[in-house]
């Protein structure tokens, strides 16, 4: 018998392709029927739609690229996103999912948010806020800039929680203290926005110098939440979505533990992202039975962003997991080389004052190991890096 949710999207997507017509076109090109779907292995029979072919759908049929399954009078919303992609929003969507995040955080009745998210254009403003209140919290709706006013907000009305990039909550964080002094700093959740480069250790040291609970979720502008963290590693896959980490050029699924593309497939077909490939790299730390995802790694960096050495792609992540693991530094970067038809990585590592270099160097090459499953061939401290910098540096060719 087939799992529920492939019955529902064999129904769903059915009824979809009938109603819009970019997507009947998708399923007869590829000689597929959204009737036979039982299974995850009937599902991935369909070639993954990448996001540039979908840009490029919709410039030549605006704006949804016939891919709306629903009646434009039905829309609450329509969302810009840079592209620009325009992506539907049904009423009655609420937080697209975001209130599972909010929930596992204990963000309920009581709790005061302020969402530092844009409201205009992209969706992020308006789904955190309508994920807040869907768990009772009480939201102001900050927007981008104005810190010293939202400094003067999260004072003076007791905010608790804190929707924004890494780098505003940080600037909002300091502006407080600065201004009102450390006692007047009650916020107890942050709920930041990803980034590449260091993110994870620059969370752990926000929650350290802040005194607060950091947050994240994977989700696109196309699809809503796809994951979420809990109390565990990485983050959980929403129930309404069939998460799969796919070959990034074949489509074809991959075996556990192997890093790919994530391609989602929505159970809702009224905006029908079916094997929609989001273009971020991942691996399954926990799957079901059939092998679609239950619990998703964090992410790796984008599909384009990962070398390959020795046959074995290496992903930004495993940049960030060095730094993570080794004391005393607090920046790091691979730089790839061809020395005699040989792949060879070099870790630079920028060290904080006092930091044992011996032990560093030892911990860096076991943590590279570890996260990219090959070895360094070196190491090499430097005094500094970019703000920015990229963290793996290809030069095979140069």
């Amino acid at each position: 018998m087939p799992d529920a949710i492939y019955r529902k999207i064999a129904a769903a997507y059915g009824q979809a392709a009938r109603k819009a017509p970019g997507l009947k076109a998708r399923f007869d090109a590829a000689g597929f029927d959204p009737a036979s779907i039982r299974s995850l292995r009937d599902l991935s029979r369909l070639p993954v739609l990448k996001k540039e072919q979908l840009l490029a759908l919709q410039r030549e049929n605006p704006p949804f690229g016939g891919f709306l399954a629903a009646d434009l009078e039905s829309l609450s919303r329509i969302y810009v996103s840079p592209g620009p992609i325009f992506e539907p929003s049904l009423a009655g969507g609420g937080g697209h999912g975001f209130e599972e995040l909010f929930k596992a955080a204990g963000i309920t009745v009581g709790d005061l948010l302020l969402n530092t998210w844009s409201y205009h254009l992209v969706p992020a403003g308006l789904l955190f806020d309508e994920a807040a209140r869907a768990v009772g919290a009480t939201v102001i709706p900050g927007g981008t800039g104005n810190r010293e006013l939202q400094a003067q907000i999260i004072v003076e009305t007791g905010v608790t929680a804190v929707c924004a990039s890494t780098a505003f909550f940080l600037t909002l964080a300091d502006t407080v203290i600065e201004a009102y002094g450390r006692n007047a700093w009650k916020v107890r959740s942050a709920f930041l926005g990803g980034e590449m480069g260091n993110w994870m250790a620059k969370r752990r040291r926000i929650e350290a110098d802040y005194g607060v609970t950091t947050w994240a979720a994977y989700a696109t502008a196309d699809l809503g939440l796809v994951a979420y963290e809990d109390d565990g590693e990485g983050y959980v896959a929403h129930p309404n979505h069939v998460v799969q980490i796919c070959d990034p050029i074949s489509g074809e699924p991959l075996a556990a533990g192997e890093t790919g593309e994530i391609v989602v497939t929505a159970r809702d077909a009224n905006w029908p992202m079916i094997r929609f490939g989001t273009g971020d790299s991942g691996f399954a730390l926990e799957s079901d039975g059939d092998g679609r995802v239950t619990r998703l790694s964090a992410l790796q960096g984008r599909v384009g962003a990962a070398v390959k050495v020795r046959e074995i792609f290496v992903y930004p992540r495993a940049i960030e997991e060095v730094v993570i693991a080794t004391p005393g530094v607090r920046a790091a970067q691979a730089v790839v080389t061809c020395e005699n038809d040989r792949d060879t990585v070099r870790l630079l590592l920028v060290a904080e004052p006092g930091a044992d270099r011996i032990m560093a160097q030892t911990r860096a090459i076991e943590a590279f190991a570890t996260s990219a499953r090959i070895r360094a061939d070196g190491v090499e401290f430097i005094d500094l890096l970019e703000e920015n910098a990229s963290l793996i540096v290809n030069k095979k060719d140069a």
